[in-house]
Order: structure tokens, then C-alpha cells, then sequence
């Protein structure tokens, strides 16, 4: 199974529109977005993705009640954890929540085998024991060039794919 972990979009509407369309070439089945996606408008960005989403808050929460009530109400395949989201995908249990430190720390407990977190902007794959810590980047393109990742649960094997500046039709 294929999953894009997005983090930091910040409201950058093409930035995401051309991450989820990446991810959709890619044949990603679930899409994990990592907080700071900000505003409700950018939800239906999101639903343009053809599998399952999960979704966290970052620092920059936004309008939570919106985005929350909107993923209950009208994006059925947009689910909401609030600040910390837990799945078992493929035999995986994946933990994601916005911050490095706190990231780090359930990494290390042993308890996941992928922790995805965000926050720092700047894109990492880390590894303690048979956990791995992936944080994306972001998709602002504040500091490093946008971008996300794609992971492999069959060998846990990640990839980088950068955001083009041109919209592909």
C-alpha cells in the first residue's frame, strides 16, 4: 500500500492542489495530512484525493469547529482526529501528530512502526529501532522546495516527491 504524508500546507491552495494530484498519480490509497492546513477552503482540496484522508491540527489550527464539522458533514472520505491521529494500515500501526519533539518521543516508546509528524518544515526520515519518524517537509515552500512523501508498507521503503511549479493537465 502507497501513503502520501502532506504537512504545513498554510493555505497554499496550488501547492496542495498539485500535491493531491501528484498523490493521486502515484496511486496512493490513503493520504495523511500532518497539521497547519489551516482554513476550511482548503478541504475541498483535500477530497480531490481518490482514497481515505486523515487529518490532524497543527499549531495553526485555524477555524477548528469548521474544519472538524465539515470533514463529519461533507468529505466522506476526510476523517478528523483532532490533534493526534492512530492507524493500522497494511499490518502498520502509524502515529501522526504535528510536533518533532513529541513525534520523537512516541517513536521511541516502541509502540508504532511509523510515527509521521510536521512542524519544522524540513523533511526527515529518521529511524529508532523498527519505528520510523517521517516528517514530509512542508507544502508552503517556505524554506526548502515544497513537497511531501510517499511510503511503501510493503518494505517501508520513502520517497520525496517535490510539488512542480506548473500545474500539469
Amino acid at each position: 500500500m502507497l501513503i502520501a504524508i502532506l504537512s504545513d500546507s498554510h493555505d497554499h491552495i496550488p501547492n496542495l492542489y498539485r500535491a493531491v494530484e501528484a498523490a493521486n498519480r502515484e496511486r496512493a490509497e490513503v493520504l495523511i495530512h500532518c497539521g497547519d492546513l489551516i482554513s476550511p477552503f482548503m478541504l475541498p482540496r483535500l477530497h480531490a484525493f481518490n482514497g481515505v484522508v486523515h487529518l490532524i491540527y497543527g499549531n495553526n489550527a485555524g477555524d477548528q469547529h469548521m474544519i472538524s464539522s465539515r470533514c463529519a458533514t461533507m468529505f466522506e472520505n476526510i476523517t478528523h482526529h483532532g490533534l493526534q491521529g492512530e492507524l493500522e494500515l497494511d499490518g502498520l500501526t502509524i502515529c501522526f501528530i504535528h510536533y518533532p519533539q513529541t513525534a520523537r518521543a512516541l517513536a521511541l516508546t516502541g509502540e508504532y512502526d511509523i510515527v509521521c509528524c510536521g512542524h519544522n518544515h524540513i523533511p526527515a526520515v529518521e529511524r529508532y529501532d523498527q519505528c520510523l519518524l517521517l516528517n514530509p517537509g512542508d507544502l508552503l515552500g517556505k524554506d526548502e522546495k515544497p513537497g511531501f512523501m510517499v511510503l511503501n508498507t510493503a518494505d517501508k521503503s520513502v520517497r520525496r516527491i517535490i510539488v512542480g511549479e506548473l500545474l500539469e493537465f
